[in-house]
């Protein structure tokens, strides 16, 4: 290590030496030269093998070291977290990059191993620095030390834009502290299939606050892109939309009319914001697959969209043209398809270089092509200064990655990412003095699953689980542990008969139950990338230990940690309090324990309907007005708690409506105000939620649509008079013609404190033809 060290202090000499002589270096060395005269100098040298190269990522060489040992080239097809390169050993790797024959690498997670690559590129013919990508979708919870924060569910549960600004632009520091430089998020899907795994890594159901929080995130991440301290945000995955069957990777048959208005808003606005690089999806959509989608690359995102940044593949999904979706004869052909559509790197793999500079000498593809895409690459790395810092600093990632100012801000986040569903007969906030034992069981009551996915294990003493953070708030409570494990499907159960019997000899009892989504155990998820379900229940013997538990007579409460909405519809009709705490991430314990004891007085609300069962699905509070023209039998179509929703330990009061204007004009405005009052005696935030109904369209319109929102702090007894604006981007819509456009007719208003009806106030007005 201090070989490798004494290394990059000497090439960091090299590099001062050489920016101190730029009167003999190339333009690209300059620092000052305009970056297109650098990008256009550095690709007049490049030799056709340097360009494809530029366009291929690779996995880590300590990523391939250890799954070689443990995975068989068979494994390869069904895991999309490890992977190597079977035949290949990492010193071919390592001697690709000193050739310059590597643009990028991926799934890196030490401040070293970047540097060492950095280091082995750096004795390349160009030395053209690597840009390093990474998973960083909650902080950079893929890499030791650094700072875990609620996964995109709970965050978009907070409805709080700048605190996912916040989040992202220290993500940014922590992740340029350990050499990384490139995140693979936000994740700006709208997700309105709960079955789907990757729902806690998106920021909910609705199109405009998916919309709100991404653009946020981007803004975080890069900034102007011009600093050694920003980094590049991917927005993904366009266009996964929704999978047939809730699958990750399944077919996505959508109409042009809700790709439009539903799952392409987000992208847009992702691109006026700046972001400049893209990640297809996994997915067929409408029978071609978006990694050979021309029109989704080309004709949408860069000629009507107008997208500056590249374009990355993921993971492997080129070569699944071949093997799944069966649009290509072979991996060449795969290739030539998306590069011609639009395409500009590929995540990951060997048979890239040799097959894309095999079609450019045959004539099939122009060398210009490639040329666009490189440039694009290259504009990167020239913006991130990757050219006069290709290294970190040990001292400086120490000094940054969670740190007190970034833990503050997890712990803060993770607060009002926690939603209260359930709260009977003013059980919480809890009395200390009345429960003096306190059961605590459940598969997620001491485990550092609370991350939630994108997580790897940390230090212990850096993640507060809820035993640790019931402990940490209540220490003169006796916290009676009955351990059921980490896994739910094969929970043990005479566990569940040993909790069931220390329920009766306790005051009450804690259930923490959920999903298990730790990547470390990636075959034994239920929850997260690649882990889907076909019903939404508690899996294994979660829901009997519940039951059971309940049935001690002593009061009970359910904690839900989980990366998509579950269908506990029979705790929500018998226990006394449930929380839903997503994955709140490593002070998750910490949070849940203030929120029981009232330290922190709840606000988040869900970013996600959360259905009484599987067959509710597709259940979403914006549904079209004919979606429930016949009843279900033997049932409802009412959700078990709608999006929106969520209680706090205090009542809200919406009153006094009132419109500005009654009539406008299509490019007029409409101020809408409303009077809130926190009626209880306890101060809270509010989150305040404006939807808006087209009551007569020329195509049919949902029965509302959130068009803002805003916290609202409130002291106990204080009233205050919130204003939003409806613009016309607030009641434009696609027309009967496909014609985006304010249409005349009435308008209504309804401004409370979730999607649920009665629990909104309503006015109208009508936009004059």
């Amino acid at each position: 290590m201090n070989n490798l060290l004494t290394l990059i202090t000497a090439a960091t000499m090299t590099l001062t030496v050489s920016a101190n002589n730029r009167e003999n270096a190339p333009i690209y060395k300059n620092q000052k030269a305009p970056i297109e005269q650098r990008v256009n100098d550095l690709l007049s040298r490049m030799t056709l093998e340097e360009k494809v190269g530029q366009m291929n990522q690779f996995v880590g060489l300590e990523h391939i070291r250890e799954n070689s040992k443990t995975m068989s080239a068979a494994d390869l097809a069904t895991n999309t977290a490890s992977a190597f390169y079977p035949g290949i050993s990492d010193k071919d790797v390592a001697n690709w990059t000193r050739q310059g024959l590597i643009g990028s690498f991926l799934h890196v997670l030490t401040l070293e191993e970047a540097n060492e690559l950095q280091l082995l590129n750096m004795k390349s013919r160009l030395k053209i620095p690597l840009i390093i990508g990474i998973d960083a979708i909650h902080g950079n919870a893929k890499c030791q030390n650094n700072t875990v924060y609620p996964t995109n569910i709970g965050l978009a549960s907070s409805f709080d834009v700048d605190m996912a600004y916040k989040i992202a632009r220290q993500t940014a520091l922590e992740m340029r502290a350990m050499n990384m430089q490139w995140t693979f998020n936000p994740n700006i899907e709208v997700a309105r299939d709960p079955r789907w795994g990757r729902c806690g890594e998106t920021y909910g159901e609705d199109t405009y606050l998916v919309t709100q929080m991404g653009v946020a995130t981007v803004k975080g991440y890069q900034r102007n892109m011009d600093t050694d301290q920003d980094v590049l945000a991917c927005i993904k995955h366009f266009c996964g939309g929704t999978p047939v069957n809730g699958t990750n990777g399944a077919p996505a048959d959508l109409s042009e009319r809700t790709l439009r208005e539903v799952f392409f808003p987000p992208y847009i606005a992702g691109v006026k914001a700046g972001a400049m690089s893209l990640m297809t999806a996994h997915n067929e959509l409408n029978g071609i697959p978006c990694h050979t989608n021309k029109w989704l690359m080309q004709d949408l995102l860069r000629n009507e969209w107008g997208y500056k940044g590249f374009i990355v593949s993921d993971w492997m999904d080129i070569e699944h043209c071949v093997d799944q979706h069966h649009t290509a004869k072979d991996d060449k052909d795969a290739f030539y398809q998306s590069i011609m559509a639009g395409m500009d790197m590929h995540m990951h793999g060997l048979e890239w270089q040799e097959n894309v500079c095999a079609l450019v000498r045959e004539g099939k593809i122009k060398e210009s092509r490639i040329d666009e895409s490189v440039r694009r690459i290259l504009d990167i790395k020239f913006r991130l200064g990757l050219f006069e810092h290709p290294y970190g600093n040990v001292k400086i990632r120490d000094k940054v990655i969670n740190n007190l100012e970034h833990k503050q801000t997890a712990l803060e986040a993770t607060r009002n990412s926690i939603v209260l569903l359930k709260n009977a007969n003013g059980l919480l906030p809890l009395d200390a003095s009345k429960y003096k034992k306190v059961l605590v069981t459940g598969i997620n009551a001491n485990d550092q699953n609370i991350m939630g996915d994108w997580s790897e294990p940390q230090p212990e003493n850096k993640v507060s689980t809820v035993l640790k953070g019931l402990q940490q708030i209540e220490p003169n409570t006796h916290f009676e542990f009955v351990d059921q494990g980490w896994d739910p499907r094969n929970m043990d159960p005479k566990k569940v008969d040993e909790a069931v019997a220390k329920a009766k000899d306790c005051d009450l009892n804690i259930v923490c139950c959920g999903e298990y989504m730790m990547r470390f155990r990636w075959t034994e998820r239920t929850s997260g990338e690649d882990t889907d379900r076909d019903n939404l229940d508690l899996v294994g013997l979660q829901n009997d230990l519940i039951k059971r538990i309940y049935e001690s007579g002593k009061p009970t409460i359910l904690v839900i940690i989980s990366g998509h909405p579950l269908s506990v519809t029979w705790a929500a009709e018998h226990l006394d309090a449930i929380i839903n705490a997503w994955e709140p991430g490593q002070f998750g314990g910490q949070a849940i324990a203030e929120i029981l004891y009232g330290k922190v007085n709840p606000s988040a609300k869900l970013a996600m309907t959360m259905p009484r069962s599987v067959g509710q699905i597709q259940s979403i509070y914006n549904h079209k007005p004919s979606a429930f023209f016949h009843p279900v039998v033997c049932g409802t179509s009412e959700p078990l708690y709608p999006f929106g929703f969520g209680l706090s330990y205090t009542t809200y009061k919406y009153s006094d409506l009132i419109l500005d204007k009654t009539n406008i004009q299509k490019d007029g405005n409409v101020k809408a105000s409303v009077t809130i009052t926190n009626n209880g005696s306890r101060d809270g935030v509010e989150i305040a939620q404006l939807y808006i109904h087209d009551i007569v369209a020329s195509a049919e319109r949902p029965v509302k649509e959130l068009k803002d929102f805003k916290r609202v702090y409130l002291k106990a007894g204080e009233s205050k008079i919130v204003e939003f604006t409806i613009t016309p981007d607030k009641l434009a819509f696609y027309d009967k013609n496909m014609h985006y456009c304010v249409e005349p007719g009435d308008f209504e208003v309804l401004i409370g404190g979730s999607s649920r009806n009665t629990d909104e106030i309503k006015a109208k007005f009508t936009v004059d033809e």
